[in-house]
């Protein structure tokens, strides 16, 4: 069928379909609105108006699927209601009162950090709440948040292992490459006049240089150097020292700047970053205690003979001695007893790969900590642990964090706006609650009794014009047979 003529729609509508479709739309938007009002109902409720619905008209939410009714019904049967209140039967058979969401802060807060709260931790003010009468499904988990957050609580606490940052590998390439520098002492008595020990080891093969000497000083540094380091051993690429005034001062920049050594300070009060030569510290520590004589005073001539022990010892690291690492055989010890470990000969722990599997399983038990700039962190006062206070926190800050670095240490921001620098292992995140009053704790170095030319004898303090502290002969001075001191 063909049609030439052209056809007009017909776009007229009666009246009764326009209403029709009015009413409709109307219907619609009252539905939305209905269903708007029920959502913002329903997030006012607290957690348990459903089961109190269920008890007292037994209805029951629709939209629940037959595993959730299941379940519903078998939880309920633990409830009671005693208008306006409702109660659950706990597994000790006892009926605890149920508490809404807006009352869980308050009751918290009870627990924990009012004056018969004591600060506890998550499962003894979860316990404190449960003998109270009162309960809630996420009881333990808001718990545990609630504390993370408490200010005082975060302001306690020690350090431990796994507050540790991650291991960060130091790349040495040959034997003498790195050199690890500290002063030990002051030792009383004296020994020819010499109070200190100034050491050095190298990072590879554990080989320790020391000289005994008067003073902690930038000349006795630069006398090692001069003398022994750089003669017998060549110019290395890298010293680690601390960051006392001996080390950190233009001579002793001059001098390596002039053999173009690398000079790295550790981080303060953060041994662990030369810790190579703190172990041999305590080392040589360890063998004078049980060589020198019964006064004491010869430690600086048997020094020598302490760094001949160390250094024919067995170390693990290298998995020799440091003598048989640095000739390529054994000492030649007086006694001539030869005891070789053949698969320590054999095998150097030089093995990447090991060394990978050693710092993994350091990661491993360790909390991994992600800081950020701009983060508030709260810093370990260790000097609290050399100088103790009582009832006095160990947290100073918070403090914000200025800048990232790398091998885990981070630059803050202290009150003034000043920076400076710690390792990440005496920092841990604040999470929120703003102290009431700010805690200030001093970052300066406390002035050391030896400092202050004060003595002590016979439990009195004197001033003995020198600076030194004179121990009580009856402790540490071992007096000589036959000899009588008058009062």
């Amino acid at each position: 069928m063909r049609v030439e003529d052209i056809v007009h729609i017909n776009d007229s509508m009666p009246e009764e379909e326009l209403m029709a479709i009015k009413i409709l739309k109307e219907n619609f938007d009252e539905k939305v609105r209905l269903e708007e009002v029920k959502a913002l109902r329903d997030e006012n409720l607290p957690w348990y108006a459903d089961i109190v619905n269920f008890m007292v008209s037994r209805e029951f939410p629709s939209n629940f699927d037959a595993y959730k009714r299941k379940k519903f019904f078998k939880d309920a049967r633990h409830y009671y209601w005693d208008e306006p209140y409702l109660y659950k039967r706990g597994p000790d058979s006892i009926y605890r009162r149920c508490i809404a969401e807006e009352d869980v802060q308050g009751v918290l807060e009870q627990c924990h950090g009012s004056a018969y709260g004591g600060h506890f931790a998550t499962f003894k003010t979860a316990t404190k709440v449960l003998q109270s009468g009162l309960w809630w499904p996420t009881l333990f988990k808001d718990a545990a948040s609630y504390i993370a957050k408490c200010d005082a609580c975060q302001r306690k606490g020690g350090i431990t292992k796994r507050d540790e940052m991650p291991l960060n590998p130091i790349l040495e390439v040959e034997i003498f490459d790195v050199w690890g520098i500290d002063f030990m002492g002051p030792f009383k008595p004296s020994s020819n006049g010499h109070n200190y020990i100034l050491v050095a080891v190298d990072y590879v093969s554990k080989w320790i240089e020391a000289i005994p000497c008067p003073a902690c000083d930038a000349k006795v540094v630069i006398k090692l150097f001069r003398t022994i380091i750089f003669p017998r051993y060549g110019i290395p690429r890298v010293v680690i020292s601390d960051g006392g005034s001996h080390f950190i001062n233009k001579v002793f920049e001059k001098l390596m700047k002039s053999y173009r050594v690398k000079h790295k300070v550790a981080t303060p009060y953060h041994p662990q970053t030369s810790g190579q030569v703190e172990v041999s510290n305590r080392h040589i520590k360890a063998i004078l205690e049980k060589t020198v004589s019964f006064t004491r005073k010869d430690w600086s001539t048997r020094l020598d003979e302490a760094l001949w022990a160390y250094r024919t010892a067995y170390k693990t690291p290298i998995g020799r001695s440091p003598f048989n690492l640095l000739f390529g055989k054994d000492c030649h010890l007086p006694v001539e007893v030869e005891y070789k470990a053949l698969w320590a000969v054999k095998m150097l722990n030089f093995d990447i790969k090991a060394a990978q599997e050693r710092r993994a399983a350091h990661d491993k038990l360790i909390r991994l900590k992600d800081f950020k700039v701009g983060d508030s962190v709260l810093l370990f006062n260790s000097k609290l642990v050399l100088f103790p206070g009582k009832l006095r926190s160990k947290w100073s800050g918070p403090f914000k964090i200025h800048e990232v670095l790398p091998y885990g240490s981070l630059t803050l921001l202290n009150q003034e706006g000043k920076e400076f620098t710690v390792n990440g292992h005496r920092c841990k995140p604040y999470l929120g609650m703003t102290p009431t009053e700010e805690i200030i704790t001093p970052l300066q170095d406390p002035t050391p009794l030896s400092l202050a030319g004060t003595s002590f004898r016979e439990g009195k303090a004197t001033n003995s014009g020198h600076n030194s502290i004179e121990p009580r002969a009856s402790s540490i001075e071992r007096r000589e047979p036959g000899r009588v001191e008058r009062p």
